[in-house]
Formats: structure tokens, C-alpha cells, sequence
């Protein structure tokens, strides 16, 4: 058995949680958000700070952005895939400017080889 005046449960220095040991509690407002499924979420904003509540906020259940309005939530944002280095090259050359390109690569390789 490890000591035997060790408290269960407890840590060195940890004493009695509450408002009494700690103070009061700043004066907060909350603000309701609503996501496109739904939920509903109620984040506090300091009163003393003179925040501005933001217009969006993230949806803790889903991930999804919740707006102010509970009738027109915002939409969630469209999610581009993942792109290749390849599909960004032939988003901006046509084939001919490919061919033109590999063309000229292979001039230039073969040239090299020729020279050895």
C-alpha cells in the first residue's frame, strides 16, 4: 500500500471548488445560433468586454456554420476536392500547349543524350 494519509480522489493543493473560492462569475449575454440541421447553440459574451457578437458562428454538434436568423440559417460551404498538381496544370494550358511543352522537353532530352 503506497501512504497511508493520501487522500482519494484529491491532489495536493486542491481545495473546495465553488463560487465563494473563486469569485463571481463576469456578466455575460448569450446569443442563439442556428445551423442548417437544426441545433441550436447559446455561446456567453462578456458584457464588460463591449464584444459584438459575430454574425456566424461554428455549430459544436454538426461543424456546420450556424447563423442568427432561425429561419434562413446559413448554407454550409461548398467543399472543392482535393486537386492534383495535374489537374491544376491542365486547368491552365489547352493539349496543344501540353504537346508544344512535351515536344520541347523531348528536343532538349534528346539533344543532351546526342552530346555524351
Amino acid at each position: 500500500m503506497a501512504g497511508g494519509s493520501a487522500i482519494r480522489g484529491s491532489r495536493v493543493g486542491a481545495g473546495p471548488m465553488g463560487e465563494a473560492e473563486r469569485g463571481d462569475t463576469a456578466p455575460r449575454f448569450f446569443v442563439p445560433y442556428y445551423c442548417v440541421n437544426g441545433h441550436e447553440t447559446r455561446p456567453s459574451f462578456s458584457i464588460e468586454a463591449n464584444v459584438v457578437a459575430p454574425e456566424v458562428w461554428d455549430c459544436p454538434r454538426c461543424g456546420l456554420p450556424a447563423g442568427l436568423d432561425a429561419e434562413n440559417p446559413p448554407q454550409p460551404f461548398r467543399n472543392e476536392p482535393y486537386k492534383t498538381h495535374l489537374a491544376y496544370v491542365k486547368e491552365r494550358r489547352s493539349d496543344e500547349d501540353g504537346e508544344a511543352l512535351l515536344d520541347e522537353a523531348l528536343a532538349a532530352l534528346r539533344a543532351r543524350r546526342t552530346r555524351r
